[in-house]
């Protein structure tokens, strides 16, 4: 149900109490025994609310020193990067972390104007910093972000020294470690002032910013932008890359407009939301109703998320483009257009992704790597250039250098908005105009994500379902031809399931924070196609539910 006052702006009524927010970060303490209170690590870090005793000062400190103890076991001794986005409780979380980590000695990199840090900024950062270095001295890092989350919410993860997200095996440890840090009353956790903190001589400063600025050049044809007088309009939604955007439209000599250069902890500037709340999802067609209202101004639009991992791509032709259609579009271009990769580079996709991408593949005859949700997956191809292009439905994803070799292991936003207008320039049609001529040759799909109720029991066999536990034979009217539990591209557990026919297919998983599981469903036959498909994937999983049960 979209709310009634979705993309309209926001009002007072809806921004947060920034003052309580900080207040509650330190004067809150977490329940050990509660569930919600505990540190856990998603696909993307650990994430709450300071409100909900979710995201506390124990909660960082905590993981602080379980991220110290582990790069200790793991032999990492280099430098720590340290980035934070603009979310209310990302500057507390920041000095947080900064006095444990100087209390254990570890050489922190922080920014040099003390600025905000997107996260593919601090990516290549570690990158730039482990090139040539196999063994002492390699480099790790900590981004303080809860993404496109509303602003009540903070996030903290860890990136180790292949520069991406960290495994199921670092994060499982680093949040075992911090909840018995925390149940032991934080008598293990060092830490040390503020003030000793900065003035440690382990505490050092790093230019991200110009760093990554200057080096884009190695991944993007700026000089093709510049000769075709790309009018381009980027908007920050408030977050990290504020900074970033007028730097490159400077450097690299780009007609560029920022086209909201403000930073504010409440967000105020933000139209809501679907579901009414402030949201910087640069996916979303409500949160982003601003930009898309001023698409005639811009050859190319573009928005970021609070830690410009994620992209949205903004047409004047055809608005605000759906996540999927712009990752198809951006696979078909680069692998036609990167002749320094390497001719055997796979594309990756999460299996939740649109299956035009695999027909894109197919056409390209490029062999596609289908994984589970979560970035974490693309890292050791994008890494070793096995994947040229790593993306999610969600609307992240990074690609490599031109000449092959690695830039990011994690999500890059200001990459993917910029490659847009790399593509425009070089072939003189916009993305969306790209993305038509893909569905004339390979059909129109529709594709939707819903949620549906489920018990955190529910949920947890849902995560364990195996596929013989799904006795149907057709899906919407098409007979099945695969039940999958694993993923096909490297086998690991999708902690749900996903069904597939010849023209359509549904996955369905457990949400990690609601008591909900996703079912994403797309159909080559239409919409009404796919409200069959959706229709009866309920239906299906929860036969499946009760026969597991």
């Amino acid at each position: 149900m979209v709310h009634e006052r979705a993309g309209k702006p926001a009002q007072s009524g809806d921004l947060v109490d920034v003052a309580r927010l900080v207040t509650a970060y330190y004067a809150g303490h977490p329940d050990p025994a509660d569930p919600d209170q505990r540190v856990a690590f998603g696909t993307s870090g650990h994430r709450g609310s300071s409100l909900a005793a979710a995201f506390n000062d124990d909660h960082i400190a905590a993981t602080t020193q379980a991220i110290c103890e582990y790069r200790t076991r793991q032999g990492t001794d280099g430098p720590l990067f340290l980035g934070a986005d603009t979310h209310a409780l990302s500057e507390p979380a920041r000095v947080t972390a900064l006095e444990v980590l100087a209390a254990n000695g570890v050489t922190v990199l922080i920014d040099s104007d003390d600025g905000y840090t997107p996260t593919p900024a601090v990516s290549h950062a570690i990158l730039t910093h482990n090139r040539d270095r196999s063994g002492n001295g390699r480099a790790d890092g900590i981004v303080v972000t809860p993404s496109h989350n509303p602003p009540a919410d903070g996030g903290f993860k860890y990136n180790p020294p292949h520069g991406g997200p960290a495994g199921s095996d670092a994060t499982s440890w680093i949040q075992d470690r911090a909840n018995a840090l925390i149940e032991g009353g934080l008598k293990e956790v060092r830490r040390i002032t503020y003030a000793k903190a900065l003035a440690a001589p382990t505490t050092a400063r790093h230019d991200f910013l110009t760093a990554y600025v200057d080096d884009l050049p190695a991944v993007l044809d700026l000089d093709a932008v510049r000769d075709a007088g790309v009018r381009i309009g980027a908007d920050p939604l408030g977050g990290a890359s504020v900074a970033y955007w007028g730097r490159i439209a400077e450097r690299h000599r780009l007609d560029l407009t920022v086209v909201n250069p403000l930073a504010d902890p409440t967000w105020r500037f933000m139209t809501l939301d679907w579901d009414g709340r402030i949201r910087m999802d640069c996916s979303s067609p409500h949160a982003m109703a601003s930009l898309i209202e001023r698409r005639d101004a811009y050859t190319i639009a573009t928005g970021n998320d609070a830690d410009a991992d994620r992209h949205g791509i903004v047409t004047p032709d055809g608005g605000l483009m759906n996540p999927n259609h712009y990752l198809a579009v951006a696979i078909r271009y680069l692998y036609s257009h990167r002749d320094g990769w390497p001719g055997d580079a796979g594309i990756g996709k999460t299996l939740v992704s649109s299956s035009m991408i695999d027909r894109v593949a197919a056409d390209l005859g490029r062999r596609l790597v289908e994984v589970p949700v979560g970035f974490k997956w693309f890292v050791d191809g994008l890494f070793d250039g096995g994947l040229g292009f790593g993306g999610e439905e969600s609307a992240g994803a990074s690609f490599l250098r031109r000449d092959g070799r690695v830039w990011t292991t994690d999500k890059d936003g200001i990459l993917l908005a910029l490659l847009a207008s790399e593509i425009t320039a070089v072939t003189g049609s916009t993305p969306s105009q790209h993305y038509g001529e893909l569905t004339a040759r390979f059909g129109d799909p529709a594709y939707a994500r819903v949620d549906a109720p489920a018990t955190r029991e529910e949920k947890a066999v849902l995560a364990r379902l195996a596929p013989d536990q799904v006795t149907a034979d057709t899906l919407a009217g098409e007979p099945i031809t695969a039940v999958l539990t694993e993923a096909p591209g490297n086998g690991a557990a999708i902690g749900g399931l996903k069904v597939c026919t010849e023209s359509a297919w549904f996955a369905a998983r457990p949400s990690g924070t609601e008591d909900v599981y996703k079912v994403y469903a797309e159909s080559f036959q239409g919409p009404g196609h796919l409200a069959r498909v959706q229709e009866e994937a309920r239906t299906l999983v929860s036969t499946a539910l009760g026969t597991a049960g």
